[in-house]
């Protein structure tokens, strides 16, 4: 079949949801009442979300034809045996345990392995992942590649692990401190980057000197198996299938938020080759999450995850998921934007610290940026920066920036149009033009963890 240049979606829209076309008037006031939260803004006062691809995806009907299916039985449902064999067979996992979302996945997860002081590595920990480490006494340590810290490198898998840090890691801290290693896959906080191949095999390969066990953040797993298809040689004849059961074979277990790549609105996957540990954490889920063969879903809940855990594998739809990801993120740059390069699959990512550099970091560019872009445009956006992973130093009691300041666009799965990202490109070079006016802004109240969720704000 012949090749053209542009890339369709591998779809046709089957049923609409309105948007409410609103003005900036409106807009301020929404921002107003929110404290400048984006968190905090109705839905229906958004015109294109890109806060997060989490849950935000339109489901196939296909999947629409599961929720039919769902079988409600309160324990050994049908729908439950179904998601079982899908995800024994995509994964190799041994052990299948369903929770409401992966963060519940997570809890359960370091509730079980961790004591405090202990010490979990990542390439790097999102949000979620290291509050629960840290709810638990345990530390939450990234040794990404220098590369991933650097915006402008176009390193193919900036997510990579640092290999050198994670023997000096277990080296000075003792391998009967670190329980688990993980690996996030692809790299949200770096940008949606991908961890490749050879890099998940040599951090297995240390890890196994020191009876370590692996474990993935797989919630995008098919966006990184598809990268490595890309981008590592070896691989460029093999199908993503069999590149996400290879990648799943060097860890002793996973945690799965099936809201991205298992293409559905709630739902989660908690892994493991390990018997016992998958009877404590059965034990613990029955507590706060249901029984385990539905772990807080509804029958029909697991029969969409269970198909979309498949649909994601169509390489055409994983062709047009980073196509558009590219599109974004190449128009950003060409209208005056840094943003992290290469583009990532889920996401791109504004380099807010450059794009906004009157603006010092404790007064928060990115989150400065994405009020603008709301204001502006209507759009939702989600600042990865200070706000979010800024630290207070014990000693001194002030603030230490995060790394790097960032504005994310996420893109939910088979939802928006290419006027929809058109759009966006227009409204933010209109904000761009005008990026000068742009002020900082200061917390005036703050919970003790994951603040970016509820704080509230004040223009500067």
């Amino acid at each position: 079949m012949k090749k053209f240049r542009t890339v369709i979606e591998p779809f046709i829209i089957k049923s609409v949801d309105p948007i409410k076309m609103t003005s900036e008037k409106e807009r301020v006031n929404a921002l107003e009442k929110a404290r400048y939260n984006l968190f905090k803004i109705p839905a229906h006062m958004i015109l294109i979300d890109l806060l997060t691809d989490s849950g935000t995806g339109a489901m196939s009907s296909e999947q629409w034809a599961g929720i039919m299916r769902g079988d409600e039985s309160y324990a050994g449902s049908a729908s439950f045996e179904r998601l079982e064999k899908t995800a024994q067979e995509l994964f190799g996992f041994k052990n299948i345990i369903p929770t409401h979302q992966g963060r519940a996945a997570e809890r359960i997860l370091f509730s079980t392995i961790c004591k405090e002081g202990d010490i979990i590595p990542n390439n790097t920990h999102f949000d979620t992942t290291r509050a629960n480490v840290e709810s638990q006494g345990a530390l939450a340590i990234d040794l990404v590649i220098p590369e991933g810290l650097d915006p402008s490198n176009t390193h193919p898998f900036k997510g990579n692990m640092d290999i050198i840090k994670l023997e000096e890691l277990i080296k000075n801290k003792g391998k009967e401190n670190i329980p688990i290693c993980l690996l996030t896959i692809t790299n949200n906080s770096g940008g949606g980057q991908p961890v490749s191949m050879e890099n998940i095999r040599s951090v297995r390969k240390v890890l196994d000197l020191h009876g370590i066990p692996l474990y993935l953040d797989a919630c995008r797993f098919a966006e990184n198996a598809y990268f490595i298809k890309l981008r590592e040689p070896k691989y460029k004849d093999t199908d993503v299938k069999d590149i996400v059961l290879e990648m799943m074979s060097y860890a002793e277990g996973c945690t799965i938020s099936a809201k991205k790549d298992g293409l559905v609105n709630i739902g989660g996957l908690l892994c493991t080759n390990n018997d016992s540990l998958a009877k404590k954490e059965k034990d613990l889920l029955i507590l706060t999450e249901g029984y385990p063969t539905y772990g807080g879903l509804a029958g029909r809940d697991l029969d969409a995850m269970s198909v979309g855990m498949k649909e994601v594998m169509d390489e055409d739809y994983l062709q047009y998921r980073l196509a558009q990801a590219k599109y974004l993120g190449e128009h950003l740059m060409s209208i005056g934007y840094d943003t992290i390069q290469p583009p990532g699959g889920h996401a791109i990512y504004i380099d807010a610290k450059s794009t906004l550099d009157h603006i010092p970091p404790l007064e928060f560019p990115g989150h400065a940026l994405a009020i603008e872009l709301y204001k502006t445009g209507g759009i939702r956006s989600c600042e990865i920066g200070t706000v979010m992973f800024g630290k207070i130093d014990k000693v001194t009691g002030k603030e230490i920036p995060a790394k790097m300041e960032l504005l994310r666009l996420a893109l939910p799965r088979r939802t928006h149009t290419q006027s929809h990202i058109d759009y966006v490109l227009e409204v933010a070079k209109d904000v761009l033009d005008r990026k000068k006016n742009i002020k900082g802004l200061r917390i005036i109240d703050q919970p003790k963890t994951l603040r970016h969720f509820t704080a509230s704000f004040q223009l500067l």
